[in-house]
């Protein structure tokens, strides 16, 4: 059994939905980052940089925070979702943690939560959003997936384009990654993974 310590955020959904395609059983503890609940004491025992989403094995009583190394474990642990190459697959998984969730955040944080704010940053953020799109519609071409088979790196890469709204990104302009995104959107665990902790909202399609 996992404790699944995640808020609806891309960072937890990643984990919800590997949880669920490998059809492991796991409980779901909500920390409410809009309240605060990730700096609770508790909570800094088990993340220690006070960010979700974060595990727990029962099993073997093992804590582990960041959702790329989460991600990473569980899928070593089980033998599944690797890709055709693990290299390549930890490059797109990294790739994603270094590149595409920190730019599409500041696109969020100046794009939609804080328009006007800073024409410098949106325009900034927007372009290497913009970038990265470029970037992951050319790693498709003439794949299904960033590493052959469905792996890891796809499910931490797809809850970020999942709120392609908020980045103003037009999916139509990127075809790859539109039928990429479709694609996976289809699956049920994915469908399952998403709402996890609480629904929030259907699964955005272009």
């Amino acid at each position: 059994m996992i404790d699944l310590f995640t808020w609806v955020t891309p960072n937890g959904r990643k984990v919800s939905i590997l949880l669920e395609e490998l059809g492991l059983d796991y409980e779901v503890h909500p920390v409410d980052i809009g309240k605060g609940e990730q700096f609770a004491p508790d909570f800094l025992k088990i993340a220690p940089n006070n960010r979700i989403p974060a595990i727990v094995d029962r099993a073997s009583g093992r804590s582990l925070f960041e959702s790329g190394a989460i991600l990473w474990h569980l899928a070593e642990t089980h033998g599944r979702f690797l890709g055709d190459d693990r290299l390549e697959t930890l490059e797109w998984l990294m790739w994603q943690m270094g590149g595409l969730g920190p730019m599409l955040g500041q696109v969020h944080h100046f794009v939609k939560y804080n328009p006007g704010t800073s024409a410098y940053a949106e325009d900034r953020y927007s372009k290497e959003a913009m970038r990265l799109y470029g970037v992951l519609d050319r790693r498709l071409e003439g794949r299904d997936y960033v590493s052959g088979s469905y792996s890891v790196a796809d499910m931490a890469i797809w809850p970020w384009v999942s709120r392609f709204e908020w980045q103003e990104i037009d999916l139509c302009d990127f075809p790859r990654v539109r039928d990429w995104y479709l694609r996976i959107a289809d699956r049920e665990a994915v469908e399952r993974g998403y709402h996890v902790p609480h629904f929030v909202n259907e699964i955005p399609r272009p």
